[in-house]
């Protein structure tokens, strides 16, 4: 089905536009959030991947995460300088680079949990837990293949 032509397409209307605004806004207040913590949302997603071992090298990330894989080496350069993570060769396959958090990685990311339910929770606090699981399944089903 077409839901958009170029008759009815007005920019700030379209599921692009509303998107992109929505994940702005999330990744604004969780920065201020995580601030005191010296992380960015984004680098967030990367130390909560690792510790909860859904990813484990620099291309898991970027295909879990959607973030290219330039955008990717940016981001654990900076982790890295932080000394939040570390990168080894793997023992095996050499072109493999491996990923584990530092015991300050470790801290940092367990501190999480503690701050980012907040700030999903004041954007999130109109809806009913209904609305809540009705718009995570719309979203599923629109980054689904």
């Amino acid at each position: 089905m077409r839901h958009y032509t170029k008759d009815n397409f007005r920019l700030t209307e379209s599921v692009g536009f509303q998107l992109v605004k929505a994940r702005n806004l999330i990744v604004t207040e969780m920065d201020a959030a995580l601030k005191d913590l010296d992380i960015s949302g984004q680098q967030m997603g990367i130390l909560l991947m690792l510790r909860q071992k859904l990813a484990s090298t620099p291309f898991e990330l970027s295909k879990m995460l959607g973030i290219d894989t330039g955008l990717m080496t940016r981001m654990l350069d900076k982790l890295e300088a932080k000394a939040l993570v570390v990168r080894s060769r793997d023992q095996e396959d050499r072109r493999v680079v491996n990923l584990a958090l530092t015991k300050a990685g470790i801290a940092v990311a367990d501190q999480i949990p503690e701050i980012a339910p907040d700030v999903l929770n004041a954007r999130l606090k109109d809806f009913s837990k209904a609305e809540l699981n009705e718009l995570r399944r719309l979203l599923r089903k629109f980054i689904s293949d």
